[in-house]
């Protein structure tokens, strides 16, 4: 199972709540896209550079994998997945999808990133994590997160989350999660999200965009959770993966 992390996260540590669930029935890589974690530092921190990292890193497992993709995450899982025939199944839980993503919420999401820009270039990079974190976790899931040790960690991916999110305003090439390219996957699609999902309908709307136009999708909602489920609650989103990926040929066990 390859693991495919967030917007302001990185695969050394993002995962630490989740696969501990997983690991004694699946073999786990948690990679890091470029200029994160224990990858290279690039100059080319575009989307399609991004998904090309992780359709390579896929295709270098030998054999069929399953993929998991958080957040943004999920959207470049979707993309690497109609990309290359090496994907056995595809798991996202509640992918960035901006085709959904309402007006209103875009002109807070765009005021959001202003206001981790300038705590960033004050120096602050712990606050201008936990500022962005606030707009997609609940409180209880930011206190866990903070409790984990989540919120610092993130503070260093900021610089590189800015550049990103940057590079999506330049950006006019096709969308992973565009009609088209959902269409494209032909492995199938599991789809996860939290019942106290922020900001509310986002990443609800999101999954059920890409259930609609992805040939073989199945949605799943875990409880008492929201957009951080995979570390609020690890244990039941473990087992919604669990059940898909032991369904699908080829899985990765251990």
């Amino acid at each position: 199972m390859v693991l495919v992390h967030g917007a302001m996260a990185d695969g050394e540590f993002i995962w630490e709540s989740l696969v501990p669930h997983l690991a004694d029935r699946f073999t786990c890589y948690a990679m890091s896209v470029r200029s994160r974690g224990l990858s290279e530092h690039s100059t080319d921190l575009s989307p399609e550079r991004r998904l090309e990292d992780v359709t390579a890193f896929v295709e270098s497992i030998g054999e069929p994998v399953g993929l998991l993709g958080w957040s943004q995450g999920g959207r470049l899982a979707l993309g690497a997945a109609a990309q290359t025939d090496a994907v056995s199944a595809v798991a996202a839980y509640e992918p960035a999808v901006f085709e959904v993503l309402e007006e209103d919420e875009y002109a807070r999401f765009v005021e959001r990133i202003g206001r981790v820009s300038e705590l960033a270039a004050e120096d602050r990079p712990v606050d201008a994590a936990r500022t962005f974190l606030e707009w997609v976790a609940t409180e209880d899931e930011l206190n866990d997160a903070q409790t984990a040790g989540i919120v610092e960690n993130c503070a260093a991916n900021v610089p590189v989350f800015l550049q990103e999110v940057q590079g999506l305003d330049d950006y006019d090439g096709p969308s992973p999660t565009g009609p088209s390219a959902l269409a494209e996957i032909e492995a199938p699609v599991l789809l996860l999200h939290g019942s106290s999902s922020i900001p509310d309908p986002w990443f609800v709307d999101g999954v059920h965009h890409v259930a609609e136009h992805a040939t073989d999708s199945r949605v799943r909602e875990i409880e008492e959770t929201g957009h951080f489920g995979p570390v609020h609650r690890s244990d039941a989103v473990a087992e919604e993966l669990a059940r898909f990926f032991a369904a699908t040929p080829d899985p990765l066990r251990s």
